[in-house]
């Protein structure tokens, strides 16, 4: 897997899109680099970006755009409600995929050093990149703001980290780290008072609030004024009014979402805003937001109804968006939003997104792909989504409300089975294109037929590998199928049958290619093992289909 990480510039300009275009431009110009999100705002003044890609590009970029930042913005002249202290007030890097965070702590330095020393901007390392534990806390850093940092950057404790220890009055300075993924998120009130939306902020962030008696602050024996944790750990939360909203907002940064995910952060301000007689009335997120943290929040809400969460995806994500108010502020849209389907290419699967007339009129005309193979994976699907749907039903199915767990768990299971085999259909299709492909590569001496005769039999080796996942996931459907004919709704008893049809017809028309292409490949041994193991799931299958379909006709009776 190729490296890759997300960079999240924060830029203290948030009215004039002049000026956000032209820096973003200076990121889109860099090859190897994905723009996935412009997110400015008005009263913070502040625009966040989101970009992707291999780290030489995505440092390249991100050096590009605090040049760019520098020039256009003029610290002397910010205001906002946001705290700030440089045109690029933050540049965090991430790990995403194929890197550490030990590696991504080192792209973070390098850029570092290049901006302080190429472009004289004071600079200072934070999270995982800051060796100095004592200075990694980015609110610790930016103590003072803008203003305050003149007379803090001669301080010998606070000397940057990379460029002069003089503060730039036009570009400011600017903190450049890595860290996990960070959730900003914003939690609307009915309110337009910043004390009491600040009370709130105090209440659940994991810093708390300073103790106090009589009003005064309790010190400890070093005279350091002792704090009360909030309810949440890994998140930092501050109270202000949004004037182009007219109301309050409680604002989150959840700084690990595997500690406090976003529901249990949402549903944690409702109750202490609603203990302080305020009333939360949504939410909104700030940039882009991993998928897993919407189906996450869709099955929490979900269980809380005590529905079943064996939905789709798009089904958990519509339940979460709803239940945080997401769109109250302004529409939110998942395509755009999320950063896994910002990534995704929306031709790496083509046939799972066709329009059914559209599969079948391609599998019926002269292309010999989709075949059997896609069709024996989709059949798979169908199955599983009618074991499915039996689960659902019979999860929201009057006077069964004891058992609604049950059944929503069935039909978790079946909607993933569901989900890999949809994949499936294009992966056969993709299997086969590649067998082609092989077979068209030149021969036009000893070393090219060599090459095409090992990249023939990669590609088979994948012909065979994906049927029989096929034949796999198939036969896990039969569980759910099974178990719905014996305890599920009894009015889609009938459904429980098709589904096993289905099932069967996935298995034993995946095992016919599996047997088609295993005949090319030079590998006997892998060839009798994977013909063996096939045969057992044939067998298997066939005694599953036959226990449903008499289970099934008796309860239908005549």
């Amino acid at each position: 897997m190729q490296p890759l990480i997300e960079c999240v510039p924060n830029f203290s300009e948030g009215n004039d899109p002049v000026i956000i275009r032209q820096i973003t431009d200076q990121i889109e110009a860099v090859e190897g680099v994905k723009l996935l999100n412009v997110d400015p705002g008005k009263a913070t003044n502040r625009t966040v970006v989101t970009f992707v890609g291999h780290p030489e590009a995505v440092i390249e970029a991100a050096f590009r755009a605090i040049a760019k930042a520098g020039e256009l913005i003029d610290m002397s002249r910010h205001t906002g409600e946001h705290p700030r202290m440089g045109a690029t007030d933050v540049c965090p890097l991430i790990p995403i995929a194929g890197i550490s965070m030990e590696e991504t702590a080192a792209w973070a330095q390098r850029l570092a050093q290049r901006v302080g020393t190429e472009l004289a901007i004071p600079v200072y390392l934070y999270e995982e990149a800051q060796p100095d534990k004592n200075r990694s806390n980015l609110s610790v850093i930016r103590a003072g703001e803008y203003e305050g940092f003149f007379n803090k950057i001669k301080e010998p404790s606070w000397k940057p980290d990379f460029g002069p220890a003089v503060m730039d009055a036009k570009r400011g300075a600017t903190v450049i780290g890595a860290r996990d993924f960070l959730v900003a998120y914003n939690v609307n009130l009915n309110t337009t008072s910043t004390r009491r939306a600040n009370a709130v902020a105090f209440d659940v962030r994991e810093a708390g609030r300073v103790k106090r008696e009589n009003g005064k602050p309790v010190l400890d024996e070093q005279g350091q004024p002792l704090s009360v944790p909030g309810s949440l750990k890994a998140v930092k939360a501050i109270g202000w009014y949004i004037e182009e909203y007219g109301m309050a907002q409680i604002s989150m940064n959840l700084t690990n979402i595997r500690v406090t995910p976003l529901h249990i952060a949402f549903d944690e301000v409702c109750k202490r805003a609603d203990a302080r007689g305020l009333r939360v009335t949504g939410s909104e997120l700030v940039g882009l937001v991993p998928l897993q943290c919407l189906l996450d929040a869709g099955r929490y809400f979900l269980r809380k109804q005590q529905r079943s969460t064996g939905v789709s995806e798009k089904e958990l994500i519509r339940i979460a968006i709803l239940s945080m108010g997401l769109d109250e502020l302004a529409p939110f849209k998942p395509e755009e939003r999320i950063i896994e389907y910002r990534l995704r290419d929306a031709g790496a699967s083509p046939l799972i997104h066709m329009p059914l007339n559209a599969f079948a009129d391609l599998t019926a005309s002269e292309s010999p792909a989709p075949g059997g193979g896609s069709i024996a994976a989709y059949l798979g699907a169908l199955g599983a989504a009618l074991g499915t749907m039996v689960a659902n039903l019979s999860a929201h199915k009057k006077g069964w409300d004891e058992q609604w767990e049950t059944f929503s768990n069935w039909a978790e299971e079946g909607n993933a089975v569901k989900d890999s085999l949809l994949q499936l259909v294009d992966a056969d299709t993709s299997a086969f294109n590649g067998i082609m492909q092989a077979f068209g590569l030149p021969k036009g001496n000893e070393a090219e037929k060599a090459a095409r005769t090992a990249a023939i039999q990669a590609a088979t080796r994948t012909a065979i590998e994906v049927p029989f996942a096929v034949m796999e996931k198939a036969l896990a459907s039969m569980r759910v199928i099974q178990a719905m004919a014996e305890t599920g709704n009894p009015n889609s008893v009938s459904d429980a049958g098709v589904g096993a049809l289905c099932a069967r017809s996935a298995v034993m028309g995946a095992f016919l290619n599996v047997r088609i292409n295993a005949a090319g490949y030079n590998d006997k041994a892998f060839v009798a093992d994977i013909l063996a193991r096939g045969r057992e799931i044939e067998n298997k299958c066939i005694a599953l289909e036959s226990t449903i379909l008499k289970l099934v006709n008796e309860k239908i009776g005549s």
